[in-house]
């Protein structure tokens, strides 16, 4: 089943960033991850938001997901993202 990740987050170092997502495709692929949607600025519908960015990654399964989450791959530019931006990761179980 489907498995899909959400993160929605605030940028405050742009260079690091822009590091992370220089290595962030090729993780990405190795466990059959897909770039959904990624987009600063989205337009907000209902409620108050007070990110600047969201992203929509899927996976097959949820166990790839995590796989993907924990490979070493992964880890080593995660530091990045987690020193330059700040904000919620979630994993979301899709419908059959």
């Amino acid at each position: 089943m489907t498995a899909y990740v959400v993160a929605q987050i605030s940028i405050h170092d742009r260079a690091r960033y822009d590091r992370y997502v220089a290595g962030f495709l090729p993780t990405l692929r190795a466990y059959s991850g897909r770039l959904l949607a990624a987009q600063e600025q989205p337009q907000v519908l209902e409620g108050d938001w007070d990110r600047e960015k969201v992203i929509l990654l899927a996976f097959p399964d949820q166990a790839q997901a995590l796989a993907w989450a924990a490979s070493g791959e992964y880890q080593a530019i995660a530091a990045d993202r987690l020193a330059a931006s700040e904000g919620p990761v979630l994993l979301i179980q899709g419908y059959t």
